[in-house]
């Protein structure tokens, strides 16, 4: 395994509160493998994956143990983190724009990626950033690479979001929500070029989205997240073909909009996601699920295997084989 994370938690104080936005969960990563973590806004993805990299909030507190490569990320010094950012764990952000220096050419903040770490000269970095943009299919990547980032698409900032991200050589790659902003032509070919790179990189991927097309498209493990607990993990065949938690099912019917009849209303979760410091007893999705019954409501289903997958859920659907407890 290229990660494994176990009994992961991290939160925020408020008001003299210790509020848990993402509580206690567990996971591994194998090497070579893209796995997509979805869920609804809220639920504690992109925490996840940028304390991966040591970038969580610094007023957070954490607990538990990530670690990769078998090296500790909790609480690891900003020092060795920054050398381990780049080289050896690359980032894509959810908005280029907003990520990418508005002042300083594209070329320019790719190189810096280089030799930030000491891997290249000026020189060897501007060229090879130049290289990047024209990996990453950028047409005139001269040009591209002296242009500034709102001079360029969106489709092209991305493009250079995974430019750079990728410079260093990095074997895992931590995107998250990459594809939000892009139409569906410009999604569909930045998964590909996302697939042909990962081929040729041996790169393990870890995708964060809330697109369920994406997640169809690259997944080879999905994780599932709801209000900061693991709802369901286990192969994307598996949890694509045949959820087994309700709240995988409902996340599935409510993505089908295309074989949505045109008069029929879309169908959609009941209610919202709670809020930190508002979760409620028992199963967190239970006000909203439509299979809740007592036991929901008061006791924390924990997490078992169920055929190839696990999951957390007193009741989940199709429950025609026995259940083994698994690790929470």
């Amino acid at each position: 395994m290229i990660l494994s994370v176990r009994d992961f938690a991290i939160g925020f104080q408020r008001e003299g509160q210790n509020l848990v936005a993402v509580d206690g969960i567990s996971f591994d990563v194998a090497e070579g493998e893209t796995f997509v973590i979805i869920g609804e806004s809220g639920s504690g993805k992109s925490l996840t994956g940028m304390s991966i990299a040591g970038l969580q909030p610094p007023t957070a507190f954490v607990s538990g143990s990530i670690r990769f490569k078998d090296r500790e990320m909790l609480k690891r010094p900003d020092a060795e983190l920054r050398k381990l950012r780049g080289p050896e764990i690359g980032l894509i952000y959810q908005d280029p724009l907003s990520s990418l220096n508005p002042v300083w050419p594209v070329g320019d903040q790719i190189a810096e990626t280089l030799t930030a770490h000491g891997l290249a000269s000026r020189a060897e970095a501007r060229k090879r950033a130049v290289e990047m943009l024209e990996r990453v299919r950028i047409p005139d990547p001269r040009r591209v690479a002296s242009a500034y980032p709102h001079e360029i698409s969106g489709g092209m900032r991305q493009r250079a979001m995974i430019a750079m991200a990728l410079a260093a050589g990095p074997s895992l790659l931590i995107a998250d929500e990459p594809t939000t902003a892009l139409d569906v032509t410009i999604k569909a070919q930045m998964l590909e070029l996302l697939a042909e790179l990962k081929r040729e990189l041996s790169l393990t991927i870890i995708l964060i989205t809330h697109d369920m097309g994406v997640v169809a498209e690259v997944a080879d493990r999905i994780l599932v997240l709801y209000a900061g607990r693991i709802a369901e993990v286990g192969p994307a065949d598996a949890i694509m073909l045949q959820p087994s938690h309700p709240y995988t099912a409902a996340l599935m019917t409510s993505a089908m909009i295309s074989q949505t009849p045109a008069k029929q209303d879309l169908n959609a979760i009941v209610g919202g996601a709670p809020g930190l410091g508002a979760f409620p007893a028992g199963c967190r999705f239970h006000p909203r699920c439509p299979r809740a019954r007592d036991d929901c409501k008061a006791i924390e289903p924990p997490r078992r295997k169920f055929g190839s997958v696990e999951l957390a859920c007193h009741h989940p659907i199709e429950a025609a084989m026995p259940l083994e407890t698994a690790r929470s």
